[in-house]
């Protein structure tokens, strides 16, 4: 992927205590600002993810989408302790001239945003017309609206939460468990706990799925005995399938910064953390989501100022966010009309907007 970079050669103290000596971002961006910097729209990719967007968001990213090129300056940042590009656990500590690997400090979603300011400063951006992000970066959306209240003027935040909750730590635990048993983990090269990984991700698509997702995605094909059965062999792909692409240590890495989450820490609770955000914001939750189940955004929209909840009906629980393009597309061209009209767009609408409403919205979206 063709990136651009930022370096920020001086050091910077991360939450948690620690210091980097450094920090390099990896970035990408699409369209061209115009002058006054009004046509910002920042997009904050997810766990696994990257700085190309476009690639990994293709359904709403592009000429004539969503998010479009043509009259937007789109902006994506690889986060800190990720495997494309910018400081993370494989990059080589400039004190020690050696990879960090298991020596990389613990980074949180407020460290991952604070590096995301420097490099807005850095690009003369003063004003964020939009920031989106689904899951983990949905976190990172979130703290930033948090953080910098007149900042952004619309934010979307789609699976995501304002503090990760226990069940969400026990599945990254869980995961973690799966590298450090990997004998290949204490070492300090750069696919040292892969194997690890390949079965943390088999763990993390149970969550990122659900029972009625694999029912029929996987299902049963009267395998006769001894032929591997399909769930069994996806499983396997999809751990093959990572290993790749990432490696462990930042796997390992970002499943803590996940955790990290909680806009109320130092702030009086979560609930008078939210209501500091002055952005127009749009909510999504998906129905069939396991691991950001949709009580975290219904809590997050009832505790936004002027906040509107929508619901997506989707198979593919968690990864909906990723996958159902047409129904975001949807939902969020409509709040962006209503919004635009300044028409407070009814919460009981949006919670029943459904795959069997297809075509009433397109009518009122024409």
């Amino acid at each position: 992927m063709n990136s651009n970079y930022f370096k920020y050669p001086h050091p910077f103290q991360l939450e948690a205590g620690d210091v980097l000596p450094e920090i390099e971002l990896a970035y990408q961006t699409l369209g061209t600002m115009k002058p006054d910097g009004s046509n910002v729209t920042w997009i904050c990719h997810a766990f696994t993810g990257s700085q190309d967007v476009a690639d990994w968001w293709q359904g709403v990213v592009g000429q004539g989408k969503l998010f479009n090129t043509d009259n937007q300056f789109i902006i994506c940042v690889n986060v800190l302790g990720s495997h494309y590009g910018s400081t993370g656990p494989l990059s080589v500590n400039p004190e020690t001239q050696l990879p960090y690997y298991h020596d990389f400090p613990t980074i949180t979603i407020r460290d991952i945003v604070n590096s995301f300011d420097l490099l807005r400063e850095h690009l003369g951006i003063s004003k964020i017309k939009t920031c989106v992000g689904g899951s983990l970066g949905g976190q990172q959306a979130v703290e930033w609206a948090i953080s910098q209240p007149d900042l952004i003027e619309n934010l979307i935040l789609i699976a995501t939460n304002a503090q990760h909750s226990p069940w969400g730590i026990a599945f990254n635990e869980s995961q973690r468990m799966a590298i450090e048993v990997d004998p290949t983990w204490k070492e300090s090269y750069a696919t040292a706990g892969i194997e690890g990984m390949k079965a943390a991700r088999a763990t993390a698509l149970i969550s990122y799925r659900n029972y009625e997702t694999y029912g029929i995605t996987q299902a049963r094909q009267d395998e006769p005995l001894g032929k591997s059965y399909r769930a069994v062999s996806y499983q396997r792909y999809q751990g093959e399938k990572l290993a790749q692409r990432f490696n462990a240590f930042s796997y390992y890495i970002l499943s803590q910064v996940m955790d990290s989450q909680d806009v109320g820490r130092g702030r009086g609770g979560v609930q008078k953390a939210l209501s500091r955000i002055k952005a127009k914001t749009l909510v999504m939750g998906i129905k069939s989501d396991a691991l950001f189940p949709i009580n975290e955004q219904e809590f997050l929209a009832k505790n936004i100022p002027g906040a509107t909840f929508q619901t997506i009906d989707s198979l593919y629980g968690h990864d909906g966010f990723l996958i159902e393009n047409s129904l975001i597309t949807k939902a969020i061209r409509l709040w962006q009309k209503l919004t635009k009209l300044e028409i407070n767009p009814m919460e009981e609408f949006f919670r029943n907007l459904e795959n069997k409403t297809k075509d009433r919205l397109d009518l009122i979206s024409n």
